[in-house]
């Protein structure tokens, strides 16, 4: 089945026709920018000019940075408080002139890599981990998802963990790679005592760049990039949109 998946971010929205048999991306992705906050008119025309970008007139899968119930957006942290109670199905469904299935940014990664990256074959409880402006999760027993973990928001030091340990606190705070990953070490390690993983698959960004930073991290549970890196949320949320 061919399907348009779409990935919002705090910087923009990307977006790529995929075939959910095979997880191959069909065409180069086209990304929009946006600001964040973002008002949901905003992103929404950004969705449709993906769409148009494409000349798009089947289903469309979107993975959204925060709690989706349904097709209700419950939370959004980075894009702001004026999304949380919307439709979010139905907004983008009238900009792209599309049917609309909404999931979750992390837990669509998640779905990819387990259905065709790192976690496939893998029925234990498999953590995933996206680093990046935030951090999300998303976790499977049996390769089933648990939906909207979001475990990024788990308190440290009075703070969400994610103020600590995301790729942009790196950034930032000009951390080196092996500050980094002791840090990253430190959000495993509070993980592992929550789920008890057998596999934690850390995504994002940093997954293209695990050679820098994986061989520092100090945990019990073996630890992967994701196979996918940045191309797994649009898969995901293709799969989705099923």
């Amino acid at each position: 089945m061919k399907i348009l998946g779409i990935d919002i971010g705090g910087s923009g929205l990307k977006g790529a026709p995929v075939d959910t048999l095979t997880g191959r991306q069909l065409a180069e992705r086209h990304k929009v920018e946006i600001e964040s906050p973002c008002a949901p008119a905003k992103a929404a025309a950004a969705a449709g000019e993906i769409a148009r970008h494409f000349n798009w007139k089947g289903p469309v899968g979107i993975g959204f940075p925060g709690v989706v119930s349904g097709s209700t957006i419950m939370t959004a942290a980075n894009l702001g408080e004026s999304w949380i109670g919307l439709d979010g199905a139905k907004i983008f469904a009238k900009a792209t002139g599309c049917r609309v299935k909404m999931i979750n940014d992390a837990d669509a990664a998640g779905l990819a890599e387990m259905r065709f990256g790192a976690g496939k074959g893998r029925h234990g409880t498999v953590l995933l981990i996206t680093a990046g402006t935030g951090i999300g999760s998303a976790l499977f027993y049996r390769g089933v998802l648990f939906p909207n973990t979001e475990f990024g928001h788990v308190p440290y030091r009075g703070k969400a963990v994610e103020k600590f340990c995301a790729a942009a606190v790196r950034k930032k705070k000009n951390l080196s790679w092996q500050e980094w990953a002791e840090r990253l070490t430190v959000y495993l390690r509070i993980m592992e005592g929550l789920v008890w993983p057998d596999l934690i698959i850390i995504g994002g960004g940093v997954s293209a760049k695990h050679e820098k930073w994986l061989k520092y991290v100090q945990v019990r549970t073996k630890v992967v990039p994701a196979k996918l890196f940045n191309g797994a949320g649009i898969i995901g949320a293709a799969l989705a949109g099923e």
